[in-house]
């Protein structure tokens, strides 16, 4: 027979204490990790173009624009 606590006038066995420690433990990190990450990212935006001359940026966003339908994924991979 395992070893035993009384807590508030009842038996606890020493696996429901680890048990509950455990727990406990995993959900501090899991609400700290989450309040560290901060609030979600926005992929929306597209990201900055870096480019050295306003003709090239506009071959850029043309060319963006001419092939964003083609980036949609289809059923098949080549």
């Amino acid at each position: 027979m395992g070893g035993y606590y009384v807590i508030a006038g009842k038996k606890i066995a020493n696996e429901y204490l680890a048990l509950g420690t455990l727990g406990s433990l995993g959900l501090l990190v899991w609400g700290a990790k989450k309040k560290l990450a901060g609030p979600p990212k926005d992929f929306t935006s597209e990201p900055p173009l870096n480019t050295s001359s306003a003709e090239e940026e506009a071959f850029v966003k043309e060319y963006i624009a001419k092939h964003k339908d083609d980036a949609k994924p289809s059923g098949s991979h080549h």
